[in-house]
């Protein structure tokens, strides 16, 4: 299991309500618990045994994280819309150092505009809108790192 099949079971279960999921395969156990303010993630994994000559069980190593519940990550707003990173990588408002920025604040855009680049691996991936309106915040600084599905901007759709 990876971590993105990880993150989105936990979005999964902080929009079902569930108060708690446990998943239990060959190699690895899941345990999300919910509650009022906070989900919290636990995970337990066997390692393998570093010195294969030794007659030794598995060690089994545990993570805990804490998500917040609050998965919809839009502003109290709920008239805008976030367009969102689709991959992990660093963030760029501009196509390089001398220009000018894709979008500011107040920039209407179109489906299809570029919004930013997001470097990954030393590729320059173009972001595109998903979505028409005009732009109401900027919510990364230039040249920051970004999470896959990390708010990049929130989008007046009127």
């Amino acid at each position: 299991m990876d971590i993105k099949e990880i993150q989105n079971l936990i979005k999964f279960v902080a929009k079902s309500g569930a108060s708690e999921v446990k998943l239990e395969m060959e190699d690895i156990k899941i345990t999300i618990r919910t509650g009022s303010d906070k989900t919290e993630t636990t995970i337990v994994q066997a390692a393998p045994i570093p010195n294969m000559h030794q007659a030794a069980a598995p060690v089994a190593t545990q993570i805990t994280v804490p998500v917040d519940s609050n998965v919809n990550t839009e502003s109290n707003e709920s008239k805008y819309i976030t367009v969102k990173s689709p991959i992990i990588g660093t963030f760029y408002r501009k196509p390089s150092p001398d220009k000018p920025n894709f979008v500011e604040v107040g920039t209407a855009i179109n489906v299809g505009d570029t919004v930013c680049v997001i470097e990954a691996m030393k590729l320059f991936n173009e972001i595109e809108s998903e979505v028409s309106g005009k732009i109401v915040k900027v919510l990364v600084d230039d040249s920051s790192p970004v999470e896959f599905d990390q708010p990049l901007f929130l989008v007046d759709p009127s």
